[in-house]
C-alpha cells in the first residue's frame, strides 16, 4: 500500500521516469521558506549564484535547519518512500536558482552521470519556493528516457550552466517529445535519476528558485575509491554503513551545523570531482 502515490503514478514513474507537480508546501509556507533563503543569502552577503558563496548552493540541509526540514517533510518523503522504499538517505541537496533575465541554462543531462551510485535508483525531489514556468526556465523532461541506460557525458562545455559541471550529453538529442514541468511554489515534481532533463533561459522579471533534493535507498553503494561519501538518514535505518552518516542541524549555522557542513561539503566535492576525472580518462 503506497502511502502519497497512487498505484497509476507509481506506474507512470516508471514507465516515464517523472511525475509531476505534487503537493507539500503552501503558498505560505513557500513563501516563509523564501525569505529564510534571502535572509541566509544576506547573511552570506551575497545570493547563492554569485561567487565567492556560490559553495553553498548544495549541502545546506547539513548546515541550516529549516533545510534539513524541506528535506524531510513527509508529503516528500512519503513519496520518495513509495518510489525507492523506507530506508531512505539525502544524498545531496542543491539550490537551482536563475536570477530576472539570466541566460543561465541547464543542456540535457543525466543527474546519475557524476554521482557515481549503483544500483541507477536514485530520486530526486525539485521543490519549487517560486513558481516555475516555461518563461522562466521551468524543468523539461524526456518521457522514458531512463529507459535508455547511462549516457556519456562530457563536464564543462555549457557556458553559463546552472550546473556546476557544465556538463552535457554527447550528441544529438531528439528533443520533439520534451514536456514542460511547471510548478506552482510549494510543489516538487520527481525524477528517477537516468531520466533526461533540462531548462531554459529566465526570461521573466522575477527569480525562478527551487531545491532539488537527491535521495536514494540506504542499500545503494558509491563507487569511489579514494572517498567514502556522505550521507544523511531521514527515514528508517541504515543497515548497510555504505555512507559516512550525517547529523542533522540543531540550529541554523552553530559551531556543530558548521563543522558538519564543512566535512559535508569537501566530501562530497571529492567524490564528485573522483568521478567527473574518471570520465576525462
Amino acid at each position: 500500500m503506497t502511502r502519497k502515490l497512487s498505484p497509476a503514478q507509481v506506474d507512470a514513474y516508471g514507465r516515464d521516469g517523472f511525475l509531476s507537480a505534487n503537493a507539500a508546501l503552501t503558498r505560505e509556507e513557500a513563501a516563509a521558506s523564501l525569505r529564510q533563503l534571502e535572509a541566509f543569502e544576506e547573511t552570506l552577503g551575497g545570493p547563492l549564484t554569485a561567487d565567492p558563496v556560490a559553495r553553498y548552493r548544495s549541502r545546506t540541509h547539513v548546515l541550516l535547519a529549516w533545510v534539513h526540514a524541506l528535506t524531510r517533510h513527509p508529503a516528500i518523503l512519503d513519496a520518495v518512500e513509495d518510489l525507492i522504499g523506507p530506508d531512505i538517505l539525502v544524498y545531496t541537496s542543491t539550490w537551482f536558482i536563475k536570477e530576472p533575465e539570466s541566460a543561465a541554462t541547464a543542456a540535457w543531462h543525466q543527474d546519475a552521470t557524476y554521482f557515481g551510485l549503483r544500483p541507477y535508483v536514485h530520486v530526486t525531489a525539485w521543490l519549487a519556493l517560486t513558481d516555475a514556468t516555461a518563461e522562466n526556465g521551468c524543468m523539461e523532461f524526456l518521457p522514458g528516457s531512463h529507459h535508455g541506460g547511462q549516457r556519456p557525458h562530457r563536464a564543462g562545455v555549457v557556458a553559463g550552466s546552472v550546473n556546476r559541471a557544465g556538463q552535457a550529453i554527447v550528441g544529438e538529442v531528439d528533443d520533439r517529445p520534451a514536456i514542460h514541468a511547471p510548478l506552482r511554489a510549494g510543489e516538487f515534481s520527481l525524477h528517477h535519476t537516468l531520466c533526461l532533463h533540462r531548462s531554459q533561459p529566465n526570461r521573466s522579471d522575477g527569480r525562478r528558485i527551487g531545491l532539488a533534493i537527491s535521495y536514494v535507498p540506504t542499500s545503494v553503494q558509491h563507487l569511489g575509491v579514494k572517498h567514502k561519501t556522505p550521507a544523511m538518514l531521514v527515514r528508517g535505518t541504515d543497515t548497510y554503513g555504505h555512507f559516512d552518516l550525517e547529523p542533522a542541524p540543531r540550529a541554523d549555522m552553530d559551531a556543530e551545523a558548521r563543522a558538519a557542513y564543512d566535512r559535508s561539503y569537501g566530501g562530497y566535492r571529492a567524490s564528485y570531482a573522483e568521478q567527473v576525472s574518471l570520465e576525462r580518462r
